[in-house]
């Protein structure tokens, strides 16, 4: 007996100490686990930057501090791709406010009615010029979001006007008026703005910007006819993926979560879809009409839809045809306004493999600068110093610095020296 209690006061004592040294490990494990996904080890940086040394370039680069400064996200959530990116899609933005436009209507020659916002800017441009951005959204995306409205009361304050359109059959409260909606690479809505906002202010220069699907139709629309780049200064893109053929792969994979991301996406396509059943299916037979419904309700993937629906708007017989036709890789080396194009390399929807794009292409042409950053995710780019963001992000920064240094160079530039000569070309100019 005596033994027995011996025993036990010698065991007992270890007892907490090896619970404490449970508890130790599993601390351990998760503030390794947060380090990892919260990506807090990652540093800082300025933009990594693929460009041509130019005279212009060089311009831009001097004038527009957020392409060589650092850009430094919020410390305890800003370094992960993912959480920029659920953020974003969240919010939009934090503070967001509500500028004030008129939305206008524009009849299409197949029956469809296009929209877009107008917001008149508020105060005169810093060169006394007349200046409209033309910004086109990401995918099923309007003037009345957040990031949107966030962006244009900036640029307003900065002596822009700005026009932003309405993908056809994104804003819930405007029905269509013909058995079409928006596609991935329809240039015929942002065509029909332009054109309107070319009529009314026969002085106006243009700037033009698009958000990720917007990037992909901004670059298509300038490249795919070189008459879309009159009264053009420049034009951004923000997060788009270049070439939806060698995306659709990569979508189908989990790395970053990718295929989730997917569902995600084609689940908000099948309800604006759905919300405008009755006008896209109009027409057709009833048979029909159940099995593309069918079809629809049990897509799991964009790439399903695109075959399913959204390439029959258009009479493509595939959708490899569908997805060549509608991505501008196939038009933006025709663009030759200075075209600044930014990613993000933590961007959880676009595939690293996807940036050699950009890359090549800002090696091989004078006006094109690439820009990508560590951080950011998809359309986040939140700016903080611990944990709450700021209202405007890096993204709404870089694109009006960089417009304002376009501005500026255009006004004082030297005679012979256009966006796209470099020193030589102006060199023979001047012999």
């Amino acid at each position: 007996m005596n033994a027995h209690k011996s025993d036990v006061h010698t065991i007992s004592p270890e007892l907490p100490a090896m619970f404490d040294g449970m508890k130790l490990a599993a601390v351990a494990t998760v503030l390794y686990i947060i380090v990892r996904c919260l990506n807090l080890k990652s540093p800082t940086a300025p933009p990594d930057l693929t460009y041509q040394d130019t005279p212009l370039n060089r311009f831009l680069l001097k004038s527009c501090p957020q392409l060589t400064k650092e850009y430094i996200p919020p410390l305890l959530w800003g370094k992960s791709g993912h959480l920029q990116t659920a953020l974003y899609g969240k919010l939009g933005r934090v503070s967001s406010p509500h500028p004030s436009g008129i939305r206008k209507y524009l009849p299409m020659q197949d029956g469809a009615t296009a929209t877009f916002d107008l917001f008149e800017p508020i105060g005169d441009h810093r060169t006394g010029d007349d200046i409209t951005m033309v910004i086109c959204p990401g995918i099923g995306n309007h003037s009345e979001k957040h990031y949107i409205r966030t962006f244009v009361d900036y640029a307003q304050k900065d002596g822009y006007r700005c026009a932003v359109l309405n993908h056809l059959g994104a804003l819930p409260n405007i029905e269509l008026t013909s058995p079409r909606m928006f596609t991935y690479g329809c240039t015929w809505e942002f065509a029909a703005m332009v054109g309107y906002i070319k009529r009314m202010y026969p002085q106006t220069q243009l700037i033009v910007v698009g958000f990720s699907l917007g990037g992909n139709i901004v670059c298509k629309f300038l490249g795919e006819n070189m008459t879309n780049q009159e009264r053009v200064l420049c034009c951004v893109s923000v997060c788009q993926g270049y070439s939806a053929l060698r995306a659709q792969e990569t979508f189908l994979q989990w790395d970053q979560f990718r295929r989730f991301y997917n569902f995600l996406m084609a689940d908000n396509m099948k309800k604006i879809i759905l919300s405008h059943r009755h006008s896209l299916f109009a027409g057709h037979s009833g048979k029909l009409i159940d099995a593309d419904l069918s079809r629809l309700y049990t897509a799991t993937s964009l790439m399903q839809i695109d075959d399913n629906v959204m390439r029959k708007f258009h009479g493509h017989s595939s959708l490899k045809e569908y997805y060549e036709k509608e991505s501008c890789v196939h038009y933006i080396h025709n663009v030759n306004v200075p075209l600044l194009l930014v990613n993000a390399a933590d961007d959880p929807l676009v595939h690293d493999t996807l940036l050699n794009i950009p890359r090549t292409l800002a090696a091989k042409k004078p006006n094109v600068i690439f820009a990508l950053t560590l951080h950011g995710g998809h359309l986040g780019f939140f700016k903080g110093a611990v944990l709450f963001p700021q209202p405007l992000t890096w993204m709404d920064q870089v694109i009006v610095g960089y417009a304002n240094a376009i501005c500026q160079w255009e006004k004082q530039k030297p005679p012979c020296q256009s966006g796209h000569l470099s020193e030589s070309s102006c060199a023979k100019e001047k012999a």
